[in-house]
């Protein structure tokens, strides 16, 4: 048996799932602790930006363990500094390329930060190339993705597809 998921614009039937699938996911959901990856645009307001910390701090509050990226403004820094506040030892930080290519208010920020996966090999790519492989990483880790994006922002479309694709929990937030 397989159920269809309906999500998209104009209800469109997006993924098909297997009973057993679907089981997994509603044990996973109803076990409380998931690993929750929370991904998205850099250029958020301060309002919005307070909204993902909440949100972080909340989840990881419920023993959550919070994936994200680096990144000096936006979704994920907001994401890194309310799992901090919460429980940094739930915090795992996936980065595009390496710590020093971060901005120096990043650094500051990731010394609270025990789990830092860094990608020397991706030095030389292009960012946003480097990112489409860091959200993969980071969505295939996960159990659900939270994506905070604007319509035209198209390296996160790429990364909510994969969720889509990989069949994770997905919850996306657009800002326009």
């Amino acid at each position: 048996m397989t159920i269809n998921f309906i999500s998209g614009e104009g209800g469109a039937v997006t993924n098909d799932i297997s009973l057993e699938e679907l089981s997994n996911q509603l044990r996973m959901i109803q076990s409380g602790e998931r690993r929750i990856a929370i991904i998205g645009t850099r250029n958020l307001p301060i309002t919005h930006q307070q909204v993902v910390e909440t949100l972080a701090y909340s989840l990881a509050l419920s023993r959550n363990t919070i994936i994200t990226s680096g990144g000096s403004t936006g979704v994920n820094i907001a994401a890194i500094q309310g799992t901090i506040k919460a429980n940094p030892e739930l915090l795992e930080v996936v980065l595009p390329q390496t710590l020093e290519q971060q901005s120096a208010e990043t650094e500051i920020i990731l010394k609270n930060v025990k789990m830092i996966v860094e990608h020397p090999e991706r030095k030389d790519l292009e960012f946003s190339e480097a990112c489409t492989i860091c959200y993969k990483e980071i969505i295939s880790s996960a159990h659900q993705l939270i994506c905070f994006l604007y319509h035209d922002s198209n390296t996160l479309a790429e990364a909510i597809k994969f969720a889509q694709m990989s069949r994770k929990i997905l919850t996306i937030f657009y800002l326009d």
